[in-house]
C-alpha cells in the first residue's frame, strides 16, 4: 500500500476540502482515465484495491498510472476511551480528493476493455466518478 517514506510532522489536523482541482484534472499520461466529481478522503487501502481491479481486468496488458498519492496522516483513538488526553496515534493514510481530480490513467487496451477496467475501480471508491477518454483519441490508435 502506498504510504510517505518520511513527513515533516507525524500529525495533521483535519482541515477542509473546498473548490475544484485546478491541477491533475486533465488526462496526462494514459488514453482513458476516471475523474472525481466528489469531495472526499481516499485511504491508501481504496486506492490499491482499485488499482488490483484494473490490473486483474487488464490481464496485466496496458499499462497503468495512479494519479493520487495518499500523504495525510489519519489519527485513531482506540475504542472505548475518554475524551482528550490528547490526540490518537496514526491509524492510516489518505489522499485528499477535489472534485475534477484524475484519479486513474490507463492506456495500451480498447475502449470496451478500459471503460469496464475504470468501471470495476470506481466501484472500489466511495466518491462519484466519471470515465473520461483523451481528446484526441480515435478508436484505430
Amino acid at each position: 500500500m502506498l504510504s510517505p517514506r518520511k513527513t515533516k510532522y507525524r500529525k495533521q489536523q483535519k482541515g477542509r476540502i473546498k473548490g475544484n482541482a485546478m491541477r491533475g484534472n486533465q488526462l496526462a499520461f494514459g488514453t482513458f482515465g476516471i475523474k472525481s466529481l466528489d469531495t472526499g478522503r481516499l485511504t491508501s487501502r481504496q486506492i490499491e484495491a482499485a488499482r488490483i481491479a484494473v490490473t486483474r481486468f487488464m490481464k496485466r496488458e496496458g499499462q497503468v498510472w495512479i494519479r493520487i498519492f495518499p500523504d495525510t496522516p489519519i489519527t485513531k483513538k482506540p475504542a472505548e476511551v475518554r475524551m482528550g488526553k490528547g490526540k490518537g496515534a496514526l491509524d492510516h493514510w489518505a489522499a485528499k480528493i477535489e472534485p475534477g481530480r484524475v484519479l486513474f490513467e490507463i492506456e495500451g487496451v480498447s475502449l470496451e476493455v478500459g471503460r469496464e477496467a475504470l468501471r470495476l475501480a470506481a466501484q472500489k471508491l466511495p466518491l462519484v466518478t466519471k470515465f473520461v477518454v483523451r481528446r484526441d483519441y480515435t478508436e484505430n490508435n
